[in-house]
């Protein structure tokens, strides 16, 4: 991914008002994010933890989601879990329901497209070996790095295409 600025981040926004895309949370970090080694770019509101935001090249233009999580406690997950983006497992509250409000008249009736997503939503860090869950190893996969990264971007691509649909 390329490094991407605060402006383009707050106009990438599709399921939220611009009012709200005005006033998230940033990245504390944004001028220090990987981005080399991002499919995504992916935080948690710093203010508002239940929010969640997510910006990704799709159809050749920056596009941000906001998301909200729903609870480990609530979901009741204990034991393994794994994310639906890159497949990475988690232990405990590692992977966690993320809503997206859909756009258009769809989102305005309330609905949203749910995904089990890494609660930290560092998933380009994870299939890349760049950091590590709590879980231990993971799965012992035969895909490679590259193929690893297509799994993950296909995943975005569909969640994504669900959202705007």
């Amino acid at each position: 991914m390329r490094p991407i600025t605060e402006t383009e981040i707050r106009t990438s926004f599709v399921n939220c008002s611009k009012g709200e895309a005005t006033r998230l949370g940033l990245p504390r970090d944004l001028d220090e994010c990987p981005f080399d080694d991002l499919d995504f770019l992916g935080w948690r509101d710093p203010g508002a933890p239940e929010r969640a935001y997510l910006v990704a090249e799709y159809d050749g233009r920056l596009l941000g989601l906001s998301l909200r999580s729903v609870t480990a406690a609530a979901r009741g997950f204990t034991s393994r879990s794994m994310c639906s983006l890159c497949v990475t497992t988690h232990v405990g509250g590692g992977v966690v329901l993320m809503a997206a409000r859909r756009t258009g008249e769809a989102g305005r009736q309330g609905n949203t497209v749910g995904k089990y997503l890494c609660t930290d939503l560092a998933c380009s860090l994870y299939i890349r070996g760049r950091k590590r869950t709590s879980a231990g190893k993971g799965l012992d996969e035969t895909l490679s790095l590259d193929g690893k990264i297509a799994r993950t971007r296909d995943n975005l691509t569909g969640f994504i295409a669900r959202v705007i649909a």
